[in-house]
């Protein structure tokens, strides 16, 4: 029997199912997962209210909902158990990450792993930063690639309060990977610290080779900005 926050949830999204609608987003996730076809707009405008009457659940029921979302086979309801954990992101408790981690590599994919990443491990650390090496040193280290993206994207939007050594030496202990998403993440996360520090990114990939998927994406946002002042030097 699922939780009450479960049975809701599931009530009101069967309700907007559209089977033509899931055909395509189950393509484009090649095939990973089933989904009942709720378009982002549709599912978001179910998933607020439906978090606000939930609002007040302990821990314990927090994670039961989850683990219950989790289970089920449609893509939809791990994105609406990630926004009930969006909710509650500022009142966990030391032990969530391991709950944290257990989702990230059950029906791991880039659309669930990014949001957990950023967002949820991103937010807990910077509230239990004396945990950080703990988890994500062991993470970079592991044969699991959801962990190890993780690892290099938990800092996504800590701007300039990114741990700069940390990430450096975990894009180093990863950069001859052959993993698409392990490349992709780590230029991302080189792209974003070029937001706030970019002078250090350069310095970085002037001493060291990234793969060239790595390169681009890392050198997207100091390419624009150099492009810019070139056309305004022009004009």
């Amino acid at each position: 029997m699922h939780s009450a926050c479960v049975v809701e949830i599931v009530k009101r999204f069967k309700e907007q199912a559209d089977a033509d609608a899931a055909m395509p987003m189950i393509k484009y996730m090649r095939n990973q997962f089933a989904f009942l076809g709720l378009p982002n707009p549709v599912r978001t405008s179910i998933t607020k209210p439906w978090v606000k009457e939930f609002e007040r659940l302990t821990e314990e029921q927090l994670i039961q909902a989850v683990e219950e979302l989790w289970d089920l086979p449609e893509r939809e309801y791990q994105y609406a158990a990630l926004s009930l954990l969006e909710k509650y992101k500022k009142s966990s408790g030391t032990g969530h990450v391991d709950f944290l981690e257990k989702i990230i590599i059950n029906k791991s994919w880039w659309d669930t792993v990014d949001t957990i990443a950023s967002h949820l491990v991103g937010a807990f650390f910077l509230r239990y930063p004396e945990l950080i090496s703990a988890y994500t040193e062991r993470w970079i280290r592991s044969d699991n690639m959801w962990l190890q993206r993780t690892a290099l994207l938990f800092q996504l939007t800590y701007k300039q309060q990114t741990d700069q050594e940390r990430l450096f030496s975990y894009i180093l202990l990863c950069k001859d990977s052959d993993q698409f998403f392990i490349r992709k993440a780590i230029g991302w996360s080189l792209r974003e610290l070029s937001k706030s520090d970019p002078q250090a990114v350069i310095s970085f990939m002037q001493q060291y080779t990234l793969s060239p998927l790595s390169q681009r994406e890392a050198l997207k946002v100091i390419n624009r900005k150099q492009q810019s002042v070139s056309s305004q030097s022009i004009v």
